[in-house]
């Protein structure tokens, strides 16, 4: 199964003013450790809300010092359990974003495509009947 997993990140951000400014750094910054080995790892503005539900923006400036939340998005691909996809895009995020807290927010299982509507996996057939055409292909060259 393939799961879409939201992670968000706490992205400390120096010598800002305002808030819009700390969250486009904080982005940047993401973008940079994250690239090249994670392009495909989407990365959007977090929320926050007070406890009485009360919403807040991603961004909390003290001393021109900000904490940005961002939450990154990514896809892990052929994984037993949700729980298993969550651990595996700590790992690969976390690797990258060194000393940036991460919390798993969602794990999503996305839909395949490929089953049949009546539930009957013939993928291994349709597999074989490939995969002589593309044989043929080859010693055609």
């Amino acid at each position: 199964m393939d799961c879409r997993v939201v992670v968000e990140a706490a992205v400390p951000v120096y010598d800002v003013e305002t808030e819009d400014e700390a969250i486009r750094i904080a982005i940047s910054k993401t973008g940079e450790m994250l690239n090249p080995d994670l392009k495909y790892v989407e990365i959007n503005m977090g929320s926050r809300t007070t406890p009485s539900g009360e919403s807040l923006p991603p961004a909390f400036i003290a001393a021109d010092e900000a904490l940005v939340a961002l939450e990154l998005e990514m896809t892990v691909f052929n994984v037993e359990q949700e729980e298993h996809a969550s651990r595996i895009a700590r790992k690969e995020i976390g690797q990258r974003l060194e000393n940036i807290p991460l919390k798993v927010l969602s794990v999503e299982v996305l839909e395949d495509d490929s089953a049949n509507a009546d539930g009957e996996g013939d993928e291994a057939a349709d597999d074989e009947e490939l995969i002589p055409e593309f044989d043929d292909l080859v010693e055609d060259r």
